[in-house]
């Protein structure tokens, strides 16, 4: 293999579904794109030209329009652009222009075609559909309610204008809703503060009723958000209350309006792949939940919202292994930092801890592996400060035990698939999830591939690994009720994260085990194992369906908190949800525990 496919292979194995193909097709399809660079202002193509195939971007960034001329996209690092014209008629539907020096790489059309009929992952990414493509950045066709992004600041009509003013100022807010007895009378502003009350020279003490907007324009959370566009043109006005059944429940100005529109994975990856300080950083992680609840909002599968949220934390991950280097210096062997847990799976929402390592080049002197150790405890340290917490089971690189030459790795591996006791299961189970992060991946794939071989055809190992698998079970409980939590902060909810989405992840990892597939996601292993004939083609179906509902029921639930003005987590309340949801979501987990009584009796064996 030349160094430039070498180049563009380890690039790929970041870059999702190429991510999710097997080792040998990776690297054939690594060899089939070519390189072109583009300058600040060049067009790449325009519409109605015909495609050379599709595109990649690996650095700098792209502006994507339609053929008015309007910006639908501006893309960055590991996306990919040019799909709808290569699976139409290889004709150019938009155009596109370098906003800065660009290197794209591009895939012929006839090796995306057949990588469309071969792999499921594939085709469900690129046929992804407009009007989901189309919903989550458009925010004329967002509901209302998806835009709201805190609670309303509100003031009693006898309150003073000192009153309001304070609060105003300690909300950080430019406007405030005038409520009685959770009636909804009118609004305030910073405007009528200065026009109606200084400039008119009333008192301080004067009551907010004198200076309020009373029965202003108002919306529903059910409203679209080209409503909002039409009435603060038409009207001139830059602050609507949203108001349901007499009682306001949010508030939107135009500040929000630039903000939703600022809000983007692309943007996000962006500023985080160019930001000097750790602190920079931490900003461009803040506005996570923003862009969960918008994604959401704009009806984007869980699938699209976890992967785009997790390329965030991917692109940080990389920008402070720069930031180590240069305060560190150059590595003194090659390295390779991996992700595990729900990075690794690139299933990230937006409550999430790290999970890490790094894997070492055995040439490594003890010298060498103190320079890692303080890389390690940079990055963390960094992860932590911008929201990827700390893992509360020391699961990262910055313990000793999981900074290791390739070797001691092969030996832990090992160790853990001869000797399967609870600590190995557990062990087992987070390391299976490891993906590439930055660094050198070929000290990886080697690796992997002998550990699943080995893995697989242990079947005590396996027997242990399914037993353990099987110790989330989903929250079932009688008379086609939901098992919720007794006690403490969150009785009477469920835990979507260990009694949803976990079990499916396990399941997925038993089959990706069995099957000897690589796949970190848990999507991918679903769809990967149906295609080895590790599950039924009925099995798979039923498995995938039931996740699409659990995942994106949590997502929806997260993004209700954040609208709420709350931290998002993985608590639901089930009698939050209609009779209609609440019935699909049992199926769900119904759906779930087959298949893990089908895993559990078969303790290994293809199902």
């Amino acid at each position: 293999m030349d160094q430039a496919t070498e180049t563009i292979l380890g690039f790929l194995e970041t870059v999702h579904p190429y991510d999710s193909l097997p080792h040998d097709e990776l690297t054939r399809v690594a060899g089939s794109f070519r390189r072109r660079e583009f300058a600040a202002g060049a067009e790449i193509y325009l519409a109605g030209q015909p495609l050379e195939g599709l595109y990649l971007i690996k650095r700098g960034s792209v502006e994507v329009t339609e053929g008015s001329g309007q910006v639908i996209s501006l893309l960055g690092p590991r996306n990919s652009f040019g799909e709808r014209g290569v699976l139409r008629d290889g004709t150019a539907v938009t155009t596109a222009k370098a906003t800065e020096g660009v290197v794209v790489l591009i895939l012929p059309v006839d090796v995306f075609r057949a990588l469309i009929a071969q792999y499921p992952a594939f085709e469900r990414f690129f046929r992804r559909g407009p009007k989901t493509e189309a919903r989550s950045g458009d925010l004329s066709t967002h509901k209302v309610g998806d835009l709201m992004a805190r609670r309303p600041v509100v003031v009693a009509p006898t309150d003073s204008i000192a009153v309001a003013a304070r609060k105003m100022r300690d909300a950080r807010v430019s406007c405030l809703g005038v409520v009685e007895e959770g009636r909804f009378l009118g609004i305030v502003t910073t405007r009528d503060m200065a026009t109606k009350a200084l400039a008119e020279g009333l008192a301080p003490g004067s009551p907010i009723s004198q200076i309020m907007t009373a029965n202003p324009e108002v919306l529903t959370p059910q409203s679209l958000g080209s409503d909002i566009l039409h009435i603060m043109l038409e009207r001139r006005i830059g602050h609507l209350p949203i108001v349901e059944e007499g009682h306001l429940v949010g508030m939107i100005t135009q500040t929000d309006l630039t903000r939703f529109q600022a809000v983007s994975s692309a943007l996000l990856v962006r500023d985080a792949a160019v930001a000097e300080t750790v602190a920079e950083m931490a900003a461009v992680t803040a506005r996570i939940p923003a862009l969960l609840m918008q994604l959401v909002g704009g009806n984007s599968a869980h699938e699209v919202v976890t992967r785009l949220i997790t390329d965030i934390a991917d692109t940080v991950t990389r920008r402070l292994l720069t930031l180590a280097e240069v305060s560190l210096g150059p590595a003194p062997v090659p390295y390779l930092w991996l992700a595990c847990g729900s990075q690794g799976r690139q299933e990230q929402t937006g409550v999430s801890d790290q999970d890490n390592c790094l894997m070492i080049d055995d040439t490594a002197t003890d010298a060498d592996m103190a320079y890692f150790a303080a890389l390690a405890k940079f990055v963390c340290d960094g992860l932590n400060a911008c929201g990827y917490v700390y893992c509360p089971g020391d699961m990262m690189a910055s313990n000793p035990k999981w900074c290791q030459r390739v070797s001691v790795w092969r030996d832990y591996f090992r160790g853990w698939i001869k000797r399967p006791d609870p600590t190995a299961q557990m062990l087992a189970s987070v390391m299976f999830d490891l993906r590439p992060i930055g660094g050198q991946a070929s000290l990886f794939h080697e690796m992997q591939h002998d550990t699943l071989s080995l893995a697989a055809q242990n079947s005590i190992f396996v027997a242990h690994m399914v037993a353990n698998s099987l110790k989330h079970t989903p929250p079932l409980g009688l008379l086609r009720g939901f098992a919720t939590i007794r006690s403490g902060e969150h009785k009477n909810h469920i835990d979507m994260k260990h009694n949803g989405v976990v079990p499916v992840v396990d399941l997925g990892r038993i089959y990706a085990l069995i099957g000897e597939l690589p796949a970190a996601n848990t999507r991918a292993r679903l769809e990967a194992s149906e295609a080895a004939g590790v599950i039924s083609p009925s099995g798979a179906r039923d498995l995938i369906e039931g996740y699409d509902v659990i995942a994106q029921t949590r997502l929806e639930n997260q993004a209700r908190l954040i609208r709420s003005g709350r931290a998002p987590d993985n608590f639901l309340a089930p009698y939050d949800l209609s009779d209609f949801e609440r019935s699909h979501l049992r199926d769900a987990f119904v759906v779930v525990r087959t298949m893990q009584s089908a895993v559990g009796s078969s303790r290994g064996a293809r199902m």
